[in-house]
């Protein structure tokens, strides 16, 4: 396809209409934005990684650490939502990157994110397991393997994201009104009673960014996980060129104002500085523990329940996306065709979604074979690999879209923009290089595989490009 030049006027260029196969639902922006925070999980970001920043780098900074991710996720918006306009392609990452890149590089970086999603899908499946645990004991219930527990929450993962995108926003939507309204209840409570030694501030003078704040900001960003996925449920959205801009930047915006409020006001429940000891004497229980402390003993029961409501969540979604990925890379002949095809009725991915379902109760039988413990072994390393892979795949977008516009003489504010945010997150990969393996649960040998998994993953996208169409905005001939 031959694309005009940008002269000074209005674009005389308009999208060529897409006949491929194409999902169906009636999604707006707060039920898009639901979709992509609930796989961001604010529960369970700020009741996992909270702590394990603090513990890990030393520092109370966490709060600003967010605020600063954020913006560079703002910047990543920035350049993603200027291209949204000229990309009418459901393959978000696999579109967005072969614009600017070619069709090698972008038909890789699908092959690269379903792989990354998968691994989060897993290691968070895993954890809901062990938390699904923790409740049945508290109201009596039969003690159950944490394997068996997560085979159930994959089971039903499987029957929602089987059926049509609609009855998935619901289901997130209630679970992340329910996990958010349990933490701004704690977070009011400790604010309103001064916290533990009165509001310090302590997250936001020298000495609490000091320690290891680059650790904090790695786990910052990783609160992150999910909210670029707005553009994979563009077949599925209401008006997409304005849904899909407006949800991406309302997704970022609300997940770094809630992170940073809750981070900070979690700290100063247990006391400013002295919260980075209590994080590191028991970071598992540093949320439940303080809600115990400031709701008692039903505020913790309460919050238990929803941090499992939380993960759930981040596991449907995370399911949908790489099911959607799967369903691409199907319907452009990258993968089988079967996978690619629509469900007459539902409109949903339907054998995309079951793929995805089957190889995740696989993948999750062998490391109950292999006796790997569910946080230690399986949370811990994919959640690494997950943020890993999907790192490679932020700095590509944001290169590609300088590229595109840069080719097309385009504003030069967005060029800006883009550059900017491509140093940036270049900066981030080489923060998650430089910690690879903490990330990945400590271990050098895994450090090693995971890290060149992407680049693995990546050449076995571009050896498969042939079979993709050369361009995803027009139809295959």
């Amino acid at each position: 396809m031959t694309e005009a030049v940008n002269t000074g006027d209005k674009r005389s260029d308009t999208k060529p209409p897409d006949t491929r196969g194409h999902l169906r639902g009636n999604l707006g922006v707060p039920a898009i934005v639901l979709m992509v925070v609930a796989a961001a999980a604010p529960l369970s970001t700020v009741g996992g990684n909270v702590p394990i920043a603090m513990a890990l780098g030393d520092t109370t900074g966490i709060p600003v650490a967010f605020l600063v991710a954020g913006a560079i996720f703002l910047l990543f918006a920035a350049s993603f939502v200027a291209m949204s306009k000229y990309v009418s392609d459901t393959g978000a990452f696999y579109a967005y990157i072969q614009k600017g890149l070619g069709k090698a590089v972008g038909t890789g970086a699908a092959v690269l994110a379903l792989p990354a999603y998968m691994a989060t899908l897993l290691a968070v499946a895993a954890y809901d397991g062990v938390i699904l645990s923790s409740l049945l004991e508290i109201v009596g219930g039969p003690a159950l393997p944490w394997w068996v527990l997560t085979g159930v929450v994959l089971l039903v993962i499987a029957f929602l994201g089987y059926r049509d995108i609609d009855l998935s926003a619901k289901v997130l939507g209630i679970f992340l009104v329910s996990e958010v309204a349990i933490l701004v209840v704690l977070d009011l409570v400790i604010v309103l009673q001064g916290g533990d030694k009165g509001i310090t501030g302590d997250s936001f003078s020298p000495s609490g960014i000091s320690g290891a704040f680059g650790i904090a900001l790695l786990y910052a960003l990783w609160g992150f996980v999910g909210v670029e996925a707005t553009a994979v449920f563009r077949d599925e959205a209401r008006d997409p060129d304005r849904t899909v801009p407006r949800a991406t930047y309302w997704a970022v915006g609300i997940v770094a104002t809630f992170y940073a409020f809750s981070s900070w006001a979690l700290v100063e429940g247990n006391g400013g500085n002295d919260a980075i000891q209590v994080a590191k004497d028991d970071p598992d229980n540093y949320m439940v523990n303080t809600a115990e402390k400031y709701l008692g003993i039903l505020g913790k029961d309460l919050t238990t329940l929803f941090w499992f409501v939380s993960v759930f969540a981040c596991a449907l979604a995370f399911h949908n996306i790489a099911a959607r990925y799967t369903f691409v890379l199907g319907r452009d002949n990258v993968l089988p065709r079967k996978l690619g095809e629509v469900h007459p009725k539902l409109g949903s991915p339907a054998n995309a979604s079951v793929l995805v379902s089957v190889l995740s109760l696989v993948i999750m039988g062998v490391f109950v074979v292999l006796g790997l413990d569910p946080v230690l072994q399986i949370f811990g390393p994919l959640g690494g690999l997950g943020i890993w892979g999907l790192s490679i795949l932020w700095l590509l977008t944001t290169i590609s879209a300088a590229i595109f516009f840069k080719r097309r003489g385009g504003p030069t504010k967005i060029i800006v923009l883009s550059v900017v945010a491509a140093i940036v997150l270049a900066a981030a990969v080489a923060l998650i290089i430089a910690n690879l393996t903490l990330v990945v649960g400590g271990s050098t040998t895994l450090a090693v595989i995971f890290g060149i998994a992407p680049v693995v993953f990546l050449a076995i996208g571009a050896t498969l490009s042939g079979r993709a169409p050369a361009d995803l905005s027009v139809p295959k001939s």
